[in-house]
């Protein structure tokens, strides 16, 4: 039976409360069902940067009170912003889930956008941008979404442009927060040694003030260019994309994707690690990972090499997807990948913090909780010719793009 306990305000926020009672911590986050794809044209970053500002003082707290309100009691702080959600979450001691409540809730509904301030972050935000752009191993990862889907909304960089960051103003903050950062958006997920009912009460206190409404419609489905994007730098090594496009969590195949993708590059026993770096040494970094979103995602095997290396990787990176394509997974190999994946779902959940974030992404993306053990039953079912079916779909060469950061050819 659920443990898991779901309440929904008058005016639309949902608060889940998943109670621990072996554990004196509790992990609260407060989410807004809203991300980069939900900006317009003239809004590039300004989730992010709202993300921000949020930490920069209130009606009733300075920058440094809000810090100290969480971190003067041994807590933690902080948030991030991905193309679909942004969450502001804390880890306190269970005694003080009250005060942690308070201080993000103070923060979404009374900071001040002070103009001066702005204007600092933004600065701020702009080195976090050349930061970026000076560390190409993470960069490319960008570059790749940006090239391989263009203009669609999932294609934007979550953190914006040095140009559109530049020009927002307190009131493109205030207007796009009025808009987005309404009652159906909102979800505050606990999870840790609290009472559920005392959760509620605070929720009601803090959060039912938030008007209601929301305009949550998806985008199409994007569909990838394929090609070659290569960006030189002068850098020492080949820092490297190369994927298609995924599949939507929405999609019936997506727990046989997690399959392809761990047996592919998901660990330092999978095929791309075992076969470039311990085999032949040809990188330190090489791996796979699968984006999924509402509309669609995106599948990517991303490492770096040498630049005299860099062909040979791309030969190898092909024939492994070859293999799967024509052959699939040993059967000891499947049942590997899948003990795998079900241990890593399984272990994390021991942390307060991994059962916070998967109550929440579950409720604004299913609008349910699923059950762990539902989860780990589709894994289990997922056979080997369906990962060779699905190897054909999103592994055709044709259909592929590689995007790379690299010296001079």
């Amino acid at each position: 039976m659920s443990l898991i306990t779901k309440f929904t305000l008058p005016n639309g926020v949902r608060v889940l409360v998943e109670p621990s009672l072996t554990v004196k911590s509790v992990s609260i986050g407060l989410w807004c069902h809203t991300g980069s794809r939900h900006e317009f044209d003239n809004e590039a970053g300004i989730t992010h940067l709202i993300e921000h500002m949020l930490f920069k003082g209130t009606k009733k707290r300075t920058a440094k009170e809000i810090a100290e309100a969480i971190e003067g009691r041994g807590g933690m702080l902080n948030a991030f912003t991905d193309k679909e959600s942004t969450c502001y979450y804390c880890r306190m001691l269970s005694d003080d889930v009250a005060v942690g409540i308070d201080v993000l809730s103070d923060m979404m509904l009374n900071s001040l956008f002070d103009q001066e301030e702005l204007e600092r972050e933004e600065q701020v935000v702009l080195e976090e941008i050349r930061r970026g752009e000076d560390e190409p191993g993470d960069h490319v990862h960008e570059v790749h979404l940006e090239q391989r889907w263009g203009s669609h909304p999932l294609g934007k960089p979550i953190i914006g442009t040095a140009e559109s960051v530049s020009s927002f103003m307190r009131d493109d903050l205030i207007t796009y927060m009025d808009r987005r950062y309404r009652g159906e958006n909102i979800l505050l997920s606990v999870a840790g040694n609290v009472d559920p009912a005392a959760v509620v009460a605070l929720a009601e206190s803090k959060l039912g003030s938030i008007p209601s409404g929301t305009e949550n419609g998806q985008p199409a489905r994007p569909l990838g260019k394929p090609g070659m994007h290569y960006v030189e730098r002068p850098v020492e090594q080949v820092h490297f994309c190369i994927g298609g496009d995924g599949l939507s969590f929405y999609d019936d195949d997506i727990y046989t994707l997690k399959v392809l993708d761990a047996a592919l590059g998901g660990s330092m026993s999978s095929r791309l690690f075992q076969e470039i770096r311990e085999r032949r040494g040809l990188a330190y970094a090489v791996g796979s990972y699968s984006l999924s979103y509402g509309a669609g995602g995106a599948f990517t095997v991303y490492g770096g090499t040498s630049r005299k290396n860099w062909e040979q990787v791309q030969e190898l990176t092909a024939v492994e997807f070859g293999k799967v394509m024509s052959d699939g997974l040993m059967a000891d190999e499947l049942e590997r990948t899948k003990r795998n994946l079900i241990g890593s779902i399984v272990l994390a959940l021991e942390s307060t913090s991994s059962k916070m974030m998967r109550q929440a992404r579950n409720e604004l993306n299913f609008q349910r909780e699923i059950p762990i053990e539902e989860t780990t039953s589709k894994i289990e079912a997922v056979s080997g010719n369906q990962v060779i079916e699905l190897a054909r779909r999103l592994l055709d060469p044709a259909t592929l793009s590689t995007t790379a950061i690299g010296p001079a050819c």
